[in-house]
């Protein structure tokens, strides 16, 4: 009865955050300023006549033929341009055949108006990706790899409906980061590992390691001085008429919600070794329960703090090359804005791998141990 019960129990979670991810859907969301609707249209024929190539970039623009896939002017040929500033990572060069996003103005004539061409369209591709990576995770996990399919969905669209459209209102970054977290956060263990005590024990395990990390990140950005301009396009926020933000919380926010999936990682893994051990020992006791877990904990946080340093610094590999290049010494290199920002992020992050451990050990072993002798 009690596998009925617990298998019933967790259909019915999954069933509720389906629907809630669809909910998402439809409700909030980042809200288009202009009123040009985005299209996707494939290029029929270039005219790269007004096109100079500078080197490795190229100025000028593309003069292109399209015809319309999607919305009400589907089927209709416009004329288009893409203009190129010479910045290799934002111009792009089209050709016939290739499928672009327009912008078209309301009430434009395929006549007399000239559509803007702003990029390749990747949505299909994107599509594939996805459903591939959704089938192998299905086939490989069953079950739960479903489970763990819903909550990657939820988690998208949580960021992106909620979190996204919060902090652009003014919110308070550090408060919304920490609240999204912790309801991701209960989400995804509760939804993998279901209501069971080794959720409780992961997500409590969590939540104080990530509450570390936000107490932290807040000290240690003031320290090392670093004010969120350093994060990609947060300038452009504020050239953009919203000066009212604040890049500082933005960037504390960031760090702990970046770091969020590992410290799950790592506190789902302590729990459910305290799991197995309480189950094949059921009158072991709390303190050599707590012991297991603290064991098990020192295997993993290794390898995973250089998880993070690997995925943060491949993320500035180029930037770490260019300093290179010119022969910058140790101490300008770590003085850097942009490599402090990094080695932040990089320390607070695994600070908060670390203490999730022993938090979850301490945690698990009140939830999991029996009288014991």
């Amino acid at each position: 009865m009690a596998k009925i019960s617990l298998k019933f129990a967790d259909i019915a979670a999954a069933a509720v955050f389906a629907a809630l991810s669809a909910a998402l859907l439809f409700i909030g969301g980042p809200q288009a300023v202009t009123g040009a609707s985005k299209e996707t249209a494939e290029v029929l024929s270039v005219d790269n006549a007004p096109m100079q190539r500078l080197g490795m970039l190229y100025q000028g623009s593309q003069s292109l033929s399209v015809k319309i896939t999607s919305g009400e002017k589907r089927g209709q040929i416009f004329r288009a341009e893409n203009n190129l500033r010479a910045q290799m990572d934002l111009d792009k060069v089209f050709k016939p055949g290739d499928t672009i996003i327009v912008a078209i103005p309301k009430g434009a004539d395929a006549k007399t108006s000239v559509l803007n061409a702003q990029d390749f369209y990747r949505g299909a591709s994107a599509a594939i990706l996805v459903g591939l990576f959704a089938l192998l995770l299905a086939a490989f996990a069953g079950w739960t790899g479903i489970k763990a399919l819903l909550s990657f969905v939820f988690s998208a669209l949580f960021i992106w409906k909620i979190v996204v459209p919060m902090c652009l209102s003014g919110a308070n970054a550090i408060l919304v980061c920490f609240v999204s977290v912790a309801i991701l956060t209960f989400a995804i263990i509760f939804l993998v590992a279901g209501p069971t005590k080794k959720a409780v024990a992961a997500f409590s395990g969590a939540m104080l390691g990530v509450g570390a990390s936000c107490l932290m990140a807040i000290v240690f950005s003031e320290i090392f001085h670093i004010n969120g301009a350093v994060m990609p396009f947060s300038q452009a926020l504020l050239y953009s008429g919203r000066e009212f933000l604040n890049l500082s919380d933005l960037f504390v926010g960031g760090i702990f919600l970046s770091s969020s999936g590992a410290v799950m990682d790592l506190a789902m893994d302590v729990a459910a070794g305290q799991d197995e051990v309480r189950a094949h020992s059921p009158q072991i006791s709390r303190r050599a329960l707590v012991l297991s877990g603290w064991r098990i904990g020192r295997s993993v946080v290794g390898t995973m703090t250089t998880t993070l340093l690997l995925a943060y610094s491949g993320g500035y590999l180029t930037l770490m090359m260019a300093f290179s290049a010119e022969g910058v010494s140790a101490i300008d290199f770590i003085s850097n804005p942009y490599v402090a920002a990094e080695l932040v992020k990089t320390i607070i992050g695994s600070f908060g791998l670390v203490l999730v451990a022993p938090f979850t050990a301490i945690v698990g072993g009140f939830v999991f141990a029996g009288k014991g002798k």
